[in-house]
């Protein structure tokens, strides 16, 4: 009976911690402060006043949790400041210079100052009160269990406060100053009771709810902290020449991309690039790969199949040697680690000729020698697409997966493996330690790089199909003890071409980040290179628990029918035969056993974490397709029917002429003459000058308009136009060329069709011709045009909310529309939210002056008032 009581506890125990995990799920939410890494138009501003401000007829507290983002080069800023009657205000600012704290009032120097323990202010969240005390008039601060006051202070009862965190533009108030950082669960406290309640527990939209009088508070530019750490952004994209390869700087924190005339230095917290231009161009030959090595801070290229590594040098921005050009690799995809125990890098795998392999190579950095290592233990199978992670001093590797077959030999069947293998450096050994299951029907392989968590006894990866070309990246986070892994489902565009492609995933351990990169190499010698970020810990969804045939959810029903009918058998059985223990006691055990083993490994220095609420219905944004397009929204972009984008090979006068041919026969039906082009490219030349120019371009256009499918130049009709199949190939201006001119049908889901267009940007936002304005314009004004005629119809004057939305559609096209503005006034007062409308109207009267350089006319109540056609029915 001992036995069961003990295996009880640790049930009971085991129970208690999976409830804990869950419960801390909820705490990984708040709202993030743009601050001086943007310009100040960017910066986030969340206010929480009404209209006239909050007010008060006895003492209250302001109350909020707040910490800051690390590895940030400016940190002063206003973290709130709070405006009495208009006149008097009082400033919570963090002071860089002291790295302290302040609260300041009026223009006096402070008397309040505090600090936060930096650990804690980077890595916890801080709560922070401030006490309003007029019966006393005095204030106070309140922070990690110390009470800091400031006494005098003229405090009036009955006073109004505005109260704003972050950026204010309050009258002769104004300020851009913001530090870094994130808040949550504010609160306005009198009489010991709570008034209201700011959880900022949302994760998207401008508006932040409040809990108990619904006073809901407005933000700009807001990133949402629960966001953050659920999906991915897109953080940088530039082109290296070259077969690109990419290595990180952990203790700096920073991406180093190997292009043949240039290393590049992208500091992933300041989004900064330095562009190290080489005195000597690298020959970056066919399955090269870089390396960063932390013993020695040095940056290496390497190529397997030569058994040569090179070190670039900062200070000359030289190379140490360079690689002899010749044939393909037999080493793509080969992964590797770098070991303490040995300053040696170690090189798995990798695929060529047609082969998989399954070698360990060693390179030792202090002799720059190559060994072939004779390894033991279970067998490890040919294979490349693996993740392969270290242990912080590398003495032990993580290999997980990958696509081969025990041969070797790709004519004989090869397949996906989900195999997690170790190796261990001391003993040249490997051992198998699971097989992890795959989700769902198809397989899955890896970007390059696995994350080890030693600690925490977890890894994460990168997932991807191989047989997809516009394939998606998705977080993994796996245990290093059993097969179960969960999967983040916000997922990282990623062009897999085998060979020409590569990713890989970083992680920044002062800033706390997940960094995924993208490499795809292009017919041109150039390589792509695209960014993501994610902020850990991420918050995975708790069904997504693979591995064990069951959800974390099921397991903790399990463990609570477990607990349950052990405490009543326990009781039971005590009642009937006392305390003698029996051999039927102990059976419950391997039960027992087998339900804990599912629990999941905890992320990098936090507790797992989950959002308590639901990601909101967004607008329907059309899904373009990424073959056989044109996409003249925005940048113009072409893709061909491969899905790769070819826009770049268009010369500027080939993408003109294009442009050009294109637009006449999708909008006029009539394509343009050979004369026409003459008079726009070649005036100057003589006719047959011209001509032979002209058809040297037609060849060049009609060249690259073959890569595409049912796409063609065509001189038919006698004049030439670009003939397409509109079922097979999406050209977006066509979409919404069919939806213009049936404005007075639309629905509420085409309007928003429409706008998923015409958010990609303006109408060839990049491309600037004289004969292009035409065309511009008539869109801007189109666009305008049917917006106001669904606002004015009255068919949604019940639904204030998408009134909202037809408004911003239109200032995306117009930033001083006064119908737009008024529409929003409108629709904000119907809303009962009048400080909302206030807002709008103040922002429109800004950028109304800016513009025009003079003051917007009317008042705000004259527009609230009108009767202009919107919201009949109300």
């Amino acid at each position: 009976m001992g036995k069961f009581y003990l295996l009880y506890s640790k049930v009971v125990f085991i129970l208690f911690f999976c409830l804990s995990g869950l419960d801390s799920l909820a705490q990984n939410y708040g709202l993030r402060f743009a601050s001086h890494e943007v310009v100040q138009d960017k910066r986030t501003s969340l206010e929480l006043s009404p209209e006239k401000g909050f007010c008060f007829n006895d003492n209250f507290e302001l109350s909020f949790d707040v910490s800051f983002f690390p590895a940030y080069n400016v940190y002063f800023g206003y973290v709130v400041r709070i405006i009495s009657d208009d006149k008097q205000n009082f400033d919570l600012v963090y002071n860089t210079a002291k790295n302290h704290f302040e609260l300041v009032t009026g223009d006096k120097e402070p008397q309040i100052s505090f600090g936060i323990d930096q650990n804690d202010l980077y890595n916890k969240w801080n709560r922070v009160r401030i006490l309003f005390d007029a019966t006393h008039n005095r204030l106070q601060v309140i922070s990690a269990g110390k009470t800091y006051t400031q006494q005098n202070i003229p405090l009036n009862k009955n006073a109004c406060y505005h109260i704003t965190f972050g950026t204010n533009n309050h009258g002769e108030f104004e300020t851009t100053d913001v530090p870094p950082m994130k808040i949550r669960d504010i609160r306005v406290d009198q009489a010991g009771a709570i008034q209201y309640n700011w959880p900022l527990n949302e994760t998207g939209g401008t508006i932040a709810h409040e809990k108990l009088k619904h006073q809901d508070a407005t933000i700009i530019n807001p990133t949402w902290v629960s966001s953050m750490h659920q999906n991915w952004s897109k953080a940088q994209a530039f082109i290296a020449n070259g077969m690109a390869s990419v290595s990180f700087d952990a203790d700096k924190e920073a991406l180093l991309v190997i292009g043949t005339d240039t290393v590049y230095t992208y500091d992933i917290n300041s989004g900064i690039i330095k562009k190290n231009a080489a005195f000597t161009k690298l020959n970056l030959v066919q399955g090269n790969r870089a390396i960063f090595n932390p013993l020695n801070k040095n940056l290496y290229s390497f190529y397997t199949d030569a058994k040569q590594a090179e070190k670039f040098d900062f200070n000359t921005n030289t190379w140490s040697g360079n690689f002899k050009l010749g044939q393909v690799t037999r080493y793509w995809h080969i992964n590797k680690i770098i070991s303490q125990r040995d300053s040696s890098m170690y090189v798995f795998g990798g695929y060529g000729y047609l082969l998989y392999h399954n070698e360990v190579l060693q390179y030792h950095f202090n002799t720059n020698k190559w060994d072939s290592i004779i390894y033991k233990g279970d067998f490890y199978m040919p294979r490349y697409l693996a993740a392969t992670g270290a242990t912080p001093k590398g003495d032990t590797a993580y290999i997980l997966g990958g696509y081969g077959n025990a041969s070797g030999k790709q004519i004989l069947t090869p397949k996906y493996m989900y195999d997690m293998m170790r190796y261990t450096v001391s003993d040249r050994t490997f051992k198998k330690l699971f097989d992890i299951a795959p989700r769902g029907a198809d397989g899955f392989t890896f970007a390059n790089s696995l994350i080890v968590d030693q600690g925490g006894k977890s890894y994460y990866g990168l997932i991807f199909p191989r047989h997809i070309y516009n394939s998606t990246l998705k977080l993994i986070r796996g245990s290093l003890n059993n097969p179960t892994y969960e999967v983040l489902e916000s997922g990282i565009p990623y062009k897999f071409h085998d060979v020409h492609s590569f990713a890989d995933l970083y992680f920044a351990p002062r800033s706390n980040k997940f960094i995924a990169v993208t490499l795809l190499r292009s017919d041109a010698g150039q390589t792509q290179v695209e960014v993501y970020t994610l902020l850990g810990p991420p918050l995975f969804q708790a069904a997504q628990l693979v591995g064990n045939g069951t959800n974390r959810a099921s397991m903790l029903w399990v463990i609570v029918a477990v607990v349950i009918i052990g405490g009543s058998t326990a009781y039971l059985i005590r009642r009937k035969r006392g305390n003698t223990p029996t051999p039927a006691d102990a059976k419950a055990i391997p039960v027992v056993v087998e339900t804990t083993a599912t629990q999941q490994a905890q992320p990098i220095g936090y507790h797992s974490e989950k959002i308590m609420e639901e990601e909101p219905e967004q607008p329907a944004i059309e899904q373009q397709p990424l073959k056989n397009a044109i996409l003249l929204f925005g940048d113009l972009q072409i893709f061909d029917a491969q899905g790769v984008e070819m826009t770049k090979l268009f010369t500027p006068l080939i993408k003109e002429m294009f442009l050009l041919i294109l637009l006449n026969t999708i909008r006029l039906g009539r394509g343009i003459s050979s004369e026409r082009l003459n008079e726009m490219f070649w005036i100057d030349k003589s006719e047959k000058s011209a001509r032979n120019n002209r058809s040297v371009s037609i060849v060049k256009l009609k060249t690259l308009l073959e890569r595409m499918d049912h796409c063609q130049l065509s001189k038919e009709t006698g004049t030439w136009t670009i003939d397409l199949d509109p079922e097979l190939v999406y050209v977006d201006y066509r979409n919404y060329l069919s939806l213009v001119k049936n404005k007075r049908k639309l629905n509420k889901e085409k309007i928003k069709e429409l706008s998923g267009i015409t958010q990609r940007g303006q109408f060839l936002s990049n491309s600037d011709y004289e004969w292009l304005e035409t065309f511009k314009s008539e869109i801007s004004n189109d666009v305008i045009n049917t917006y106001l005629y669904h606002a004015r119809s009255g068919e949604f004057s019940h639904d204030p909310e998408f009134l909202i939305e037809l408004a911003n559609f239109i200032f995306y096209f117009d930033a001083v529309n006064e119908d737009a503005m008024m529409l929003k006034c409108k629709a904000f007062s119907a809303l009962g939210k009048h400080s909302l409308a206030k807002h709008t109207f103040e922002n429109f009267s800004k950028t109304y002056k800016s513009i025009y350089e003079r003051n917007f006319e009317k008042e705000f109540q004259t527009i609230v008032d009108a009767d202009n056609g919107f919201m009949k029915s109300h």
